[in-house]
């Protein structure tokens, strides 16, 4: 079993501190000291440790108020600290004052639960693992993004997430900051990277029936009609694949020197690879359906970041490309299949695959240009 400083979600709450049990424990002892009034010697006997070990975690928070996801976080979460008769915020000289309000913030916004740190994290976490991907953040904005440079040297977007996500990110030490102005890039730490080994590591033993319910992000969803018992079938989704399938396409050539896959193809898969996730956070969803027909949906039901205005992005977009086309995308884009395993599931010959997936990839990028999918999700 692993104790709280060792588990990437679960930190020991504080004796009625109301603080998130994600909360990492020197951020607790910070808020608790300087909010409520604790003093150091009160929080070691409640934590089991040194006055000295206390002081110390005060002071590394403190130290890390220059970095704006991290004071953000630490303003949300001292509202919810509630008061001790008696006793008056301990704010020592060397401490700095909690800073005013962002502009995107209110006084009712609340931090975000554990189920919700755990189940973007892994989302958030995996897509910043990719080579060349950060997290930036912008001021005055309530949301975070994701971004990548790809090989020619443009820049996709491929992840969106509610700025209080990003603030605990950053509180937890899974991102560092970089250079600062008006835009901040963070970058996933080896603690962030440590993490989502842990999570990839849960969500692989529930799977293999270790735990009574798996995670319903990483739950594979229903293919209806396929072999659903064979070995193959068993181990094909993989959301912990690090670089995807088209991202492998992208750096090859073909026999004229060109890219293979163009900037504009990679961004269309990217997109599609970007809703799917955040349409799996809902829970699982049969695909299939998608693939041999679905309702059309209106413009204004695909506009938002949320798992449902996802789920119906997909499908409009499975729906368009239709069986075959769609199949390729969904397994390679969204599945982080092989080409290999893809032409051996679908019954292709041997490098026929990436002709395919090209092909949908043209298809679905003209699906996105009818569909003005940037005015749809901004």
């Amino acid at each position: 079993m692993l104790d709280a400083e060792q588990n990437p979600v679960t930190q020991v709450v504080g004796c009625g501190s109301g603080l998130p049990d994600w909360v990492p424990q020197e951020a607790r002892h910070y808020i608790e000291h300087t909010e409520r009034g604790d003093t150091i010697r009160a929080l070691a006997r409640r934590g089991g440790c040194a006055p000295s070990t206390v002081m110390r975690q005060v002071r590394k928070i403190e130290q890390k108020r220059d970095d704006p996801l991290v004071d953000e976080a630490l303003n949300s979460l001292r509202r919810v600290v509630p008061p001790v008769s008696g006793k008056t915020p301990l704010q020592s000289k060397e401490m700095s004052p909690m800073s005013e309000l962002s502009p995107f913030q209110t006084v009712e916004d609340t931090p975000p639960d554990d189920a919700t740190i755990e189940r973007e994290a892994r989302r958030v976490l995996r897509r910043l693992s990719e080579p060349g991907a950060c997290l930036a953040v912008a001021q005055n904005m309530d949301k975070a993004v994701v971004v990548r440079d790809l090989p020619d040297g443009r820049t996709t977007r491929t992840a969106v997430l509610d700025r209080p996500i990003a603030q605990a990110l950053a509180l937890k030490d899974w991102i560092v900051a970089g250079k600062g102005g008006k835009i901040t890039r963070y970058t996933i730490t080896s603690a962030g990277r440590a993490a989502l080994r842990q999570f990839t590591a849960a969500d692989e033993m529930a799977r293999a029936g270790f735990s009574d319910v798996a995670s319903t992000f990483e739950e594979a969803p229903a293919w209806v009609g396929r072999d659903e018992d064979d070995e193959a079938t068993k181990g094909r989704i993989r959301y912990q694949a690090v670089e995807s399938p088209v991202m492998v396409l992208a750096r090859r050539r073909d026999k004229s020197g060109e890219a293979f896959l163009t900037a504009e193809l990679v961004s269309a898969a990217e997109r599609l690879r970007e809703d799917f996730e955040l349409a799996q956070i809902g829970g699982a969803q049969d695909w299939e359906a998608c693939l041999i027909g679905g309702r059309a949906q209106t413009a204004e039901a695909q506009v938002g970041y949320g798992p449902e205005a996802a789920k119906t992005r997909v499908a409009a977009a499975l729906a368009d490309l239709g069986p075959g086309l769609g199949d390729v995308a969904l397994r390679c884009c969204c599945y982080l299949e092989g080409m290999e395993q893809a032409e051996q599931r679908m019954g292709w010959s041997a490098r026929s695959g990436k002709i395919v997936l090209r092909i949908a990839l043209q298809r679905l990028k003209r699906h996105y240009d009818c569909a003005g999918y940037n005015n749809l999700i901004g």
